[in-house]
């Protein structure tokens, strides 16, 4: 049995002109409702059962959605008589889950590869699996950190200091947990759980709940996946790990959100973002494309954005494109900057970006460089490498980890260096006149477009599909 859980409680209060007497979940989306979109995508992944947590109007949800035979699934009901929070309807519900099952939030729109995620949470042995994506407003957004392993190492809830920048991961609000990991959380909420059932049966009542046996305090309801659960699991150790997605998954809750969603449903963008589909993407250079050249940037107060280059990420974000940088960073072998920093600067590239609401989908770097004798270098980098630009081993391990059509894609560097690394790969590329401005020398090959601008350059690629 493949398990999902849909957390459905919400009222919508900030959608009320929209909905009517409707639950939020119930709002439509391309003509029919959101929770159907959310079934049709179980059905399709091989989910067999599907409960929903309801709150408010549970008799619209059931008799829209009946006991999901038309979808080949079943569906079972579990009323909240007052909200217990998005973790504390699960932990009540405890005695009803699978030994491993997914979560999905009832007021988002998910057009993900369930079946990617899935195997992700096997592959990482995890106690819990978190889907994170970069989005188009993190500094409003709860963020995760993760290591080089995927393993999430802290959360960070908004709002976030102005001098602290933190990679753009947020909490996309999807999970596949395993229920023996839940086990020391349920606590005082546990009195409540044996009763559960289906809809016909007594409702949930707000209990006070405690995870004491984790080592934690009494927690009361409602209780929060993102600031109350996860963080608690970390604090004891428990293994989350960060499945870093640009599938597509955006929440509905405000007026503004809604609109975008149902304008990106109707252009194909929702239908295109699935990992299971094949990706248009436009791989980037960094220094001299996307950032001032400063000769080795070395340092997070040396960044600085192009003009333009915020906009032109953002289009590319709007019309469902990949924006991936793919970059040398050969200060690493030289002993010049760690990794730790290196880190820290991306994480500023993506703060700044997120300021003006457009985001990376990806970043790839390679830290090597052949030549030896500089003093302070790391032996262990100095090595020629197939992910040195322009070889191709950065956007292979894009295109792998990213699905994506190499021969529908593109390349926008200001070197003649990215211009042969395009041509390596396969790519079209397109030559943009900042940084070096493609007189670095350092290769013959000739770029398919020239233009001025990363802004420029951008809308002729979005324009000539």
């Amino acid at each position: 049995m493949k398990q999902l859980i849909i957390l459905a409680g919400g009222k919508g209060t900030r959608l009320k002109e929209r909905l009517g007497d409707l639950p939020k979940p119930m709002i439509q989306i391309g003509g029919k409702p959101l929770l159907v979109h959310q079934i049709e995508l179980a059905a399709r992944y091989g989910f067999t059962e599907v409960i929903i947590f309801v709150c408010h109007r549970p008799d619209l949800i059931e008799a829209q959605l009946g006991d999901g035979s038309r979808w080949g699934v079943k569906i079972r009901y579990v009323v909240e008589q007052e909200p217990l929070g998005t973790a504390g309807a699960v932990l009540a519900g405890f005695d009803l889950l699978a030994e491993r099952f997914a979560v999905l939030y009832g007021d988002t729109m998910v057009n993900v590869d369930l079946e990617r995620i899935w195997k992700a949470h096997e592959a990482s042995k995890s106690d819990a699996t978190l889907l994170l994506h970069p989005n188009n407003n993190p500094l409003y957004s709860d963020m995760v950190e993760i290591d080089e392993h995927s393993r999430i190492t802290a959360f960070h809830n908004r709002p976030h200091p102005k001098d602290q920048y933190f990679q753009n991961l947020v909490n996309a609000g999807l999970y596949v947990l395993a229920k023996r990991a839940l086990e020391a959380f349920r606590g005082g909420i546990l009195g409540q759980a044996s009763r559960l059932s289906p809809r016909a049966s007594r409702p949930l009542r707000s209990v006070q709940t405690s995870v004491s046996e984790a080592g934690e305090t009494p927690a009361p309801l409602p209780l929060d996946f993102g600031k109350d659960l996860f963080p608690a699991m970390l604090r004891v150790g428990s293994h989350l790990h960060g499945y870093n997605s640009p599938d597509y998954i955006k929440d509905i809750g405000t007026h503004e959100r809604y609109d975008r969603v149902c304008a990106e449903y109707e252009s194909g963008v929702v239908q295109r973002s699935s990992l299971a589909t094949s990706q248009r993407a436009v791989f980037l250079d960094r220094d001299g494309t996307l950032i001032v050249d400063k000769d080795c940037l070395r340092s997070v107060e040396e960044l600085e954005l192009i003009s333009g280059v915020s906009e032109a990420v953002r289009e590319l974000n709007h019309h469902g494109w990949r924006a991936v940088v793919v970059t040398n960073q050969p200060v690493i072998a030289k002993g010049w900057c760690t990794e730790a920093e290196l880190q820290r600067i991306h994480n500023k590239l993506e703060t700044l970006l997120g300021q003006d609401h457009a985001f990376l989908d990806r970043i790839y770097f390679c830290p090597h460089h052949p030549e030896a004798g500089f003093p302070g270098e790391r032996r262990e980098l100095k090595i020629r490498c197939d992910c040195r630009k322009p070889g191709i081993g950065l956007v292979q391990r894009a295109a792998a980890e990213l699905n994506i059509d190499l021969k529908q894609s593109w390349l926008i560097g200001d070197t003649t260096t990215d211009v042969q690394t395009a041509k390596n790969a396969g790519l079209r590329s397109i030559l943009v006149r900042t940084g070096a401005a493609g007189k670095d020398g350092n290769h013959q090959a000739k770029p398919d477009f020239v233009f001025d601008t990363l802004t420029e350059a951008v809308k002729f690629v979005l324009n000539n599909l």
